[in-house]
């Protein structure tokens, strides 16, 4: 199934090139990261205003006193400044619209920016009898709320009164375009900050916005619900260092004995490693320039989604007994390898729209349309996995094979802790997003995808204890041979039975069955017909 003990070290040869490739080559393709950038970006109507969303971010306040200026984006990356800057901010507005007032010499048209920290939405826009909020004041509301009709309501915030951020330009004459100077906006305190464009004036309908803003926290461009996950993976990096250590130690050590489902473990261990060291320097890069590499994140995503593809299909095989109770998978190999593709194409596709080039998190919408495939092929895989395992578990108690049997419990145990506790972290997933609508939570966000990692890493750990290579690793092998099939205990204990017996030698011995070498490599995924009868 995953190839000879040559292959497997040849492929470790060549994920180790990938790497060294990856990390020195400058000329990776780069998109948006921390940079967001607008190309024709559209106002939208919103109630009495037209409105358009320019992101929002987690940021930690500034640890330093040092004024947030200077053009270039990568300097001063950990100097413990945190800004947004609006850099090359232009409006646009029809020809026909500003051909209106090509008789004034004044300004025309007012566009606002307004910067605010999610918890001060509420200071945001207002109604003046209970009915649907207005953001932009009205004449009733320049009563009730003492702004200043044809622009945005706003009050200041109960922590810092400088708060939200509120800055405008205005058109002049019939020009069809102004720029917004570029601007830093120095964050003094901790929070989720959103930012809008808000046009009041009903004639500037259709404005169209291009332009970029940078978002820093102290320590770099990494929002803030991201920059934990770049330690956590440096950590995990490790963590699969000290695992692959351990196994190749032993692998190395009873190379002779070694089983192909042990070759599948030493290449699952590879790809998490690999998996979790292109993202911290994915996510090191990310920080350090505020530009998402494409090359990385494309060979970060595709190795775990291959991990992940191929580490279920491990678990799949073994549950059926593949190589323990029966030596091949007959004609169920099609539809393992069929339902294998049908997951990676989709885990790959879902990573590949969540964390190539993107920053905002996806449309409630979106997400869902992307989750569902994997959600279901999921599923799908863990009930034919535990049906199997109950169906092995049946053979292996009536072939009373003691230390096969010992194992398969002790895997199936393993992996109902697993369900149960994912099962509940979803559960808790659920509650946790549906409680923080306004993500004013994000400082803990990154430990709902750290702990995916942290499950599958501890299911990888027993999964390596249950099979790691020794000795008798050979013993869980196939055997056609039935006295292979019992205990120690158990085949002296018949032997000496049978020695006591006397009688016909041909009516009391059976028929002897030719003896297999339970050191074969069996964990090919090869159609056998006459395995199916056998079954």
């Amino acid at each position: 199934m995953c190839g000879s003990k040559l292959h497997m070290h040849t492929m470790w040869l060549g994920l180790n090139i990938i790497l060294l490739l990856l990390c020195l080559n400058p000329g990776v393709n780069v998109v948006e990261g921390s940079v967001h950038k607008y190309v024709g970006a559209k106002f939208s109507g919103n109630g009495n205003a037209f409105l358009l969303y320019g992101g929002s971010e987690g940021l930690r306040a500034s640890s330093s006193s040092s004024p947030s200026s200077g053009k270039d984006v990568v300097s001063g990356v950990n100097d413990g400044r945190s800004f947004i800057r609006l850099d090359n901010i232009t409006f646009h507005r029809k020809k026909e619209i500003a051909a209106q007032d090509s008789n004034m010499d004044h300004d025309t048209g007012l566009v606002q920016v307004l910067i605010f920290e999610a918890a001060d939405r509420d200071n945001i826009g207002g109604s003046p009898y209970g009915g649907q909020k207005a953001i932009c004041c009205t004449p009733d509301l320049a009563k009730l709320e003492n702004c200043k009709q044809g622009e945005v309501i706003w009050r200041p915030s109960a922590k810092d009164a400088t708060w939200p951020y509120v800055t405008s330009v205005h058109f002049h004459g019939d020009a069809t375009e102004v720029t917004l100077e570029t601007i830093n906006v120095p964050i003094t305190m901790t929070g989720m900050y959103n930012l809008y464009f808000i046009v009041c004036e009903p004639k500037l309908k259709g404005l169209v916005m291009t332009g970029n803003t940078i978002w820093k926290n102290p320590t770099g461009y990494l929002p803030g619900r991201m920059a934990p996950l770049m330690t956590f993976y440096g950590l995990m990096s490790l963590a699969y260092l000290l695992l692959g250590i351990v196994w190749f130690s032993q692998y190395a050590r009873f190379w002779r004995e070694i089983l192909q489902l042990q070759n599948c473990i030493t290449l699952v261990i590879s790809l998490g490693m690999f998996e979790m060291t292109l993202l911290y320097f994915e996510y090191a890069n990310f920080n350090a320039t505020g530009i998402r590499s494409t090359g990385i994140t494309i060979w970060a995503v595709t190795f775990g989604a291959v991990k992940r593809t191929i580490s279920r299909l491990i678990i799949l095989v073994v549950s059926m007994g593949y190589g323990v109770v029966r030596p091949t998978l007959g004609g169920l190999t099609s539809k393992v390898v069929l339902l294998g593709a049908t997951f990676f194409l989709a885990s790959e596709l879902l990573d590949l729209v969540e964390n190539v080039g993107s920053i905002n998190d996806l449309s409630g919408k979106a997400r869902l349309f992307l989750v569902l495939p994997v959600a279901i092929v999921d599923a799908f895989i863990v009930i034919w996995i535990f049906t199997s395992l109950s169906k092995t578990l049946e053979k292996l108690q009536a072939r009373r094979s003691l230390a096969k049997l010992d194992i398969y419990r002790k895997f199936t145990n393993a992996l109902a802790v697993a369900v149960f506790v994912s099962v509940a972290w979803i559960g808790y997933e659920l509650y946790f997003k549906a409680t923080d609508p306004f993500s004013e939570r994000w400082q803990s966000a990154w430990i709902i995808s750290a702990f995916w990692h942290v499950l599958s890493f501890s299911l990888l750990c027993v999964i390596c204890a249950l099979w790691a290579p020794s000795q008798n690793s050979t013993r869980y092998a196939y055997s056609d041979d039935v006295g292979e099939e019992f205990g120690e205990e158990e085949t002296m204990s018949l032997t000496k039975s049978l020695a006591k017996v006397d009688g016909d030698e041909n009516s009391a011995k059976p028929e002897k069955k030719e003896r297999k070498d339970t050191s074969k490599d069996v964990f090919s995924l090869n159609d056998d017909t006459e395995e199916d009868k056998r079954e």
